[in-house]
């Protein structure tokens, strides 16, 4: 089913794909159309109704490209940089799904998330979602971003280091400790040492003692060693467990404890790659 060109608004949305404009706003719609708000969102609603026209956000619209009819809605990743620079807020693709664009093949990630400055609610998609999670200090970590291109252009996307300290620093977004190793042995090779050191003053010193040590389990000591020396470099390091929830947990309290000198970490359990 293609666009009836008959209809003013079905001729401004092909014009605007014959220009490679693949959003626009109700604002920018009624100014071009010189048409009442009433009348643009009644039109709206009759594209929406025969799937060609999403509406991921009020005010922000999508027109379905004809490979995506079938689904409803286009990925994500072909809007989320215009969503957000309509949002007005800095962000970057995250956590699970920045592991997957790295190399973290072992499941697929049903949930888009991204890391924002903003509270955003949930967005839900037709067989899927948007997950915002929200960190005011974003903008000390541009070192860590990346451009990556898209099919319509371009998304900002989390460095496989800044990845890294995410997935453990958000774990229980994560899936667990089990996973997070899981997706580290995925990307660690794609991990920058010198970027990782850098990155770890963003982050809270348990976090850094922890992936230093969960990448030095997994064989990956070679791009610990500028870690390891600027954690020293910020003083003195207590002893830290890394997961003090399986410390009180009644199933893990019969295991021997590891305790790591290098990183000053203790193990209840030593978390395995699925």
């Amino acid at each position: 089913m293609g666009y009836d060109l008959r209809s003013p608004l079905s001729c401004y949305i092909h014009m605007n794909i014959g220009r490679g404009k693949t959003v626009f706003t109700d604002r920018e719609a009624t100014e071009a159309l010189g048409v009442s708000k009433g009348a643009f969102l009644k039109a709206a609603e009759r594209l929406q109704k025969k799937g060609l026209l999403f509406q991921p956000r009020q005010g922000f619209y999508l027109p379905v490209p004809q490979e995506y009819a079938g689904f409803g809605v286009p990925p994500p990743s072909y809007y989320i940089d215009d969503l957000m620079r309509y949002e007005g807020v800095p962000y970057y693709v995250a956590l699970l799904k920045a592991g997957e664009y790295h190399g973290g093949t072992h499941q697929a990630v049903f949930e888009f998330q991204v890391m924002t400055k903003k509270r955003i609610p949930v967005l839900y998609l037709a067989d899927s979602r948007i997950k915002f999670y929200y960190r005011k200090d974003i903008d000390d970590l541009i070192e860590g971003l990346e451009e990556r291109q898209t099919y319509t252009g371009h998304m900002k996307l989390a460095s496989a280091a800044l990845t890294a300290f995410d997935i453990l620093r958000y774990h229980r977004c994560s899936a667990g400790l089990d996973n997070v190793v899981t997706v580290l042995s995925d990307i660690a090779e794609n991990i920058k040492s010198r970027q990782l050191a850098s990155l770890s003053s963003k982050f809270e010193l348990p976090i850094v003692q922890s992936l230093g040590f969960l990448l030095d389990n997994l064989g990956f000591e070679h791009k610990t060693r500028l870690l390891h020396k600027a954690m020293k470099k910020r003083g003195a390091q207590r002893w830290v467990c890394l997961n003090r929830h399986e410390v009180r947990d009644p199933k893990y309290r019969s295991e021997p404890i590891h305790s790591d000198e290098k990183w000053r970490i203790s193990v209840q359990r030593i978390p395995q790659v699925d």
